[in-house]
């Protein structure tokens, strides 16, 4: 039986460009602005393992407030319309939950700047993966507004 994944989505809207926003991103320093919600952890750090030319197949390890870890991996990076993480190898209690998480930003220009739709699903291992990340998914959400408040692109 295939689970389908856990999915959430943010939309919000930035004065930045969208390629200002990737440059942003690319800041590994600033990833420790994103500071979780409720038991949901922080990042601590990020820096990059493997950084292609290109940027796709680049990898950043990611190390969270609560001592846990794991690696994002850029599948897509289009500047003006969208890029897309990878987040694997998952340590204790979540690699037993979930096989990956898929991160999008969509792009879209607008006269008052750039909108953007923030989205992740979580592909769960199994049903107790599913059960237990629906709550996780629902702090995500509101760890994804919070960040874009402080991001001001909401």
């Amino acid at each position: 039986m295939k689970i389908k994944p856990i999915e959430i989505v943010i939309h919000g809207h930035s004065q930045q460009s969208s390629e200002e926003m990737c440059s942003t991103f690319l800041d590994t320093e600033r990833w420790s602005d994103f500071k979780g919600y409720s038991i949901l952890p922080g990042i601590k750090s990020a820096r990059f393992e493997i950084r292609t030319p290109a940027l796709v197949g680049s990898r950043i390890k990611v190390e969270n407030t609560d001592g846990s870890s794991h690696v994002e991996e850029i599948i897509e990076w289009d500047e003006t319309s969208k890029i897309k993480l990878r987040f694997q190898e998952f340590d204790s209690p979540l690699k037993y939950l979930a096989t990956h998480f898929i991160e999008t930003w969509s792009f879209h220009r607008s006269d008052e700047g750039t909108e953007t739709i923030r989205s992740m699903a979580m592909y769960p291992k199994g049903v107790a993966g599913w059960l237990m990340l629906m709550p996780i998914s629902q702090l995500m959400k509101k760890a994804f507004k919070k960040n874009a408040s402080q991001l001001g692109s909401e």
